[in-house]
This record gives C-alpha cells, structure tokens and sequence, in this order.
C-alpha cells in the first residue's frame, strides 16, 4: 500500500532528523580517545582465562561472559577478522551494525565505541584499539570473492560463518552484517569503498569487551578489498581476559547519549 506524504510532512521529518543528528554529533567525543600503543602489552598471567590461536582462513567460536575481554592480535599480514555476536541467553538477539552506526552518527568503530545489538542494547565495547581502521560496511570474503584466486582450497568469511552457525546449534538465517576487525576501509567522495592499507601495521591489536553474556563467532580470511587477498593470511591469537568491575566513567560507557542508553536498557533487563 502506497502512503501518500506531503511535503509538508517530510519537511517535517527532516527536521526532527537533523535534530537528532545535531544532537548525537554535539554530544560525540570532540577529541577521539589515543590509539592505543604498539605492540600489546603482555597481560598478567593471573588475569588471563584463555588463549587460542586461529590459523589463517580458518574460525573460531567462543562464550563469553559479561565483563570478560577478547584481545586480539593478528600474527602478520593479511588478516582481516570477521566477527559475529549474538546473545548467550537468547541467540534471536545478535549485533545490529546498521543501528550500531546509525546511533553513533559514526562508521568508523574504534576505540571509544560501542556496538549494538538489535534490540538496542550494548553488546560489545572497543577498549583498546592501535587502529582505528575496521569496517562496518562490505562484509566478508565469499565463494565468488576467492574463486578469481584460482585455487579451490582457498577458504572465505562466508561459508566459515555458515559452519560456525552450525557449531553454535544455529543456521545461516542467523548470520547478520559482519564486523570486520583490521580493515581499513573508507567510502570515497564519490560513494567507492577504497582500501586503504597505510592505516594498518605490524603489531595491530584490538580488545573487545563483553556487555553481556555472548556467543561470538570469528573468521580469519583476507578480506575482499585487500590487494593481497589471495594470500593465506597469518593466525590470529585470541586472549580471553576475565572481567573487572567497570569505573563510572568508563570511555565506552559515557562517550554517547546513545551509548548511555544503550547501557540503560541492559541494567533494566538484568533488572
């Protein structure tokens, strides 16, 4: 059925749009926080839970309780990681990254950030981050990515997730737009999706941390943008570092109004 919109009311719209937006960008960090140095410190033993390593094109799935961090640090070139998150207590609730975009006025999901799931509440937190250069936008590698490569061994982020759903008890209708860690992609003045290498380097690393319960699933493959995506990509090394109470004035959790609320709607759930 076609609803016929006066220009009045769409002018209308706009305005309470660009309210919004006036209000969300007002209230965004004016100076973004300091990358975070290079290479990762080395964590106390005490306060680590677990280590893995993810060979290259390979995936992982992991539980992870609320408060608990994932550090992860790729091991040489070529490793753009595809994450997945749903929640540990209901699966039908999983990361949203369009809402987690649209609500941060931001595609740029870095240190500082938050993301979302699609129920509006928080499920991941970026901590620590030496880059700043992920991308929210073009999803992983596929079948049809890797077969210009010529070689059929060549595994890809799709039908990786599709098996990590499986390991999970769920199906590919499951699956939503993926996050993909250490891809410095940017759109272009003119609406082009570029890669942009030099915002990446040796000793990169990242460190997520849990808003809830989770289930996460991770792929190891060279993203389809990469100009050396038909390398094999190095490992990945995950470290599960167990919780500590969160301080008040968190980064994370007073970067935003919409992150503000998005960790309201988590405490009145748990409530």
């Amino acid at each position: 059925m076609h609803i016929h919109r006066t220009a009045e009311q769409i002018a209308a719209d706009r305005q309470r749009y660009e309210e919004h937006q006036r209000i969300g960008l007002a209230f965004s960090p004016k100076t973004p926080p300091t990358p975070s140095p290079r290479p990762a410190p080395v964590p106390k033993a005490e306060t680590v839970a677990m280590t893995h390593q993810v060979p290259g094109g390979w995936y992982t799935t992991l539980h992870v309780a609320k408060g608990e961090v994932l550090r992860l640090v790729p091991q040489g070139p070529v490793s753009a990681v595809a994450l997945a998150a749903w929640s540990a207590k209901d699966t039908s609730e999983r990361m949203n990254l369009p809402d987690t975009v649209k609500l941060q006025w931001t595609t740029e999901l870095k240190k500082g950030r938050v993301v979302f799931s699609d129920m509006g509440r928080l499920m991941l937190s970026i901590v620590e981050d030496s880059a700043g250069a992920h991308d929210a936008l073009t999803g992983g590698s596929t079948p049809a990515t890797v077969a210009q490569y010529g070689d059929p061994l060549m595994r890809n982020t799709r039908d990786n997730m599709v098996l990590a759903a499986a390991k999970l008890g769920l199906d590919r209708c499951d699956l939503m737009p993926l996050l993909n860690l250490f891809a410095p992609v940017r759109v272009t003045a003119d609406g082009r999706f570029e890669w942009r290498g030099g915002m990446i380097s040796d000793g990169d690393w990242v460190e997520l941390r849990a808003e809830m319960d989770l289930v996460i699933a991770l792929s190891n493959c060279p993203h389809p943008l990469d100009p050396k995506a038909g390398e094999v990509p190095a490992s990945l090394e995950i470290t599960k570092i167990k919780a500590v109470p969160v301080p008040p004035d968190d980064l994370c959790r007073t970067a935003t109004p919409e992150a503000q609320r998005g960790f309201e709607n988590n405490a009145k759930s748990e409530g």
